[in-house]
């Protein structure tokens, strides 16, 4: 959606001016796995991408990339013990939000399911902007909590080397997607910085209120990121799962309880059910936001992960769950400040996933952990493909202005 966007929209930023290096500079902050992740060896100090890569993807992912929530402080973290995962900073950060995968055979097969933000940097560096100078990008360990104090960190220390090499200009914030509830934290934490830097915000397709359909099938089944041959290629659905199941980040993005839906998203489950009378029947089991953490407290309940010849329990984790009720708390009342105006785009007229539905009438679910490893149905709403549009369009600032565009 974001490489569509800015494919079909190249004149919102051109200019025939000869000065647009003169203008503000921007940032552009990556949204849920929209950022390159290495894994460093603690050691040695060598770094070995792990998201994303095309070649050895699910062997390396499992090897370097597993993970367990640590609830003393808050932060996910990697089992493997002799390396730490690091975003690279190279090109004042534009590198890790560019091409995901920058490897020779991405590029020579324009193999675009990789391209992140590389569209927009290269009309903002044909626009005239200056990587250094009027251009960075801010990417982060999108597995930790969106108000996690190492992101939150990081992106204060780009806004203030953003505003300081263009000579204390403001900066123009570009976020997409996830990337807008990190910004929203962020405010949170720190509205007095926000302030003295941050000129104009625009956000991109991001789920103020939640992705229902997607999240919601995120910790049930996984999520698989590219479809057909390509697939054989990539991550796993399952080895998804496995690390999403321990991210702060997926929790966080579960539809909003408190908002108020013209319909409120659902889990529906085919259930097998047995009657006293010793006969089976099949029922239409319904779960609305609340009431589906208790199934996914029953479908998770025995999920496992081998690692190194060990087995670690990884159930539905009602300690992140916790974290992320308050992080809720604070993206429902985080207002932008006023003097900065905000812009929030998001995508219609694509068919969004809202509610899912495992099993069926004549192939009944019987133990809901059998929902780990079904085929999802999907029932849609209006959006973008992933983030409904009623999630996308809230009003946070008092300097407002709402676009939507169709593809």
């Amino acid at each position: 959606m974001l490489r569509d966007f800015w494919c079909f929209h190249p004149g919102i930023w051109s200019s025939d001016s000869d000065d647009v290096a003169d203008r503000d500079p921007v940032v552009l902050v990556s949204g849920i796995a929209g950022s390159i992740l290495n894994s460093k060896n603690k050691k040695f100090g060598c770094q070995t991408r792990v998201w994303v890569r095309i070649l050895l993807a699910d062997l390396e992912f499992k090897r370097k990339l597993f993970s367990i929530y640590n609830p003393k402080t808050g932060y996910t973290e990697e089992l493997d013990d002799s390396s730490e995962i690091v975003v690279p900073q190279d090109d004042y950060g534009l590198y890790a939000i560019d091409i995901l995968d920058p490897s020779t055979l991405v590029k020579c097969t324009q193999l675009t399911d990789c391209y992140h933000f590389h569209n927009m940097i290269d009309m903002l560096v044909g626009c005239g902007y200056k990587k250094g100078t009027t251009l960075f990008g801010y990417g982060y360990d999108f597995r930790q909590s969106n108000r996690i104090g190492k992101a939150m960190n990081g992106l204060h220390e780009k806004l203030k080397a953003a505003y300081k090499a263009s000579g204390g200009r403001k900066v123009n914030l570009i976020s997409h997607s996830m990337g807008g509830l990190l910004i929203l934290c962020f405010i949170s934490h720190h509205s007095d910085v926000f302030s003295q830097y941050v000129n104009k915000w625009i956000t991109i397709a991001t789920p103020f209120q939640g992705a229902p359909g997607c999240i919601n099938d995120t910790l049930l089944t996984g999520v698989q990121f590219v479809e057909g041959f390509k697939s054989f290629f990539f991550v796993s659905r399952w080895s998804m799962h496995q690390l999403l199941v321990e991210c702060p980040s997926i929790y966080e993005m579960l539809p909003n309880i408190d908002f108020n839906w013209k319909k409120k998203p659902e889990i529906l489950v085919w259930r097998k059910q047995s009657n006293d009378d010793g006969e089976t029947s099949v029922e239409l089991a319904s779960y609305g936001p609340e009431e589906s953490v208790s199934l996914f407290e029953e479908a998770l309940k025995n999920n496992e992960l081998s690692y190194n010849g060990k087995t670690i329990p990884l159930p539905f984790n009602s300690a992140i769950l916790k974290w992320a009720a308050v992080t809720r708390q604070i993206l429902n009342k985080t207002q932008v400040p006023k003097g900065v105006s905000f812009y929030n785009i998001y995508g219609t007229s694509f068919d969004t996933p809202f509610d899912v539905c495992y099993g069926s009438e004549s192939s009944p679910i019987d133990e809901l952990s059998a929902i780990c490893h079904s085929d999802p149905k999907y029932s849609f709403v209006d959006g973008d493909g992933t983030v409904p549009a009623e999630s996308a369009k809230v009003q946070i600032s008092p300097l407002f202005k709402l676009m939507f565009y169709l593809i």
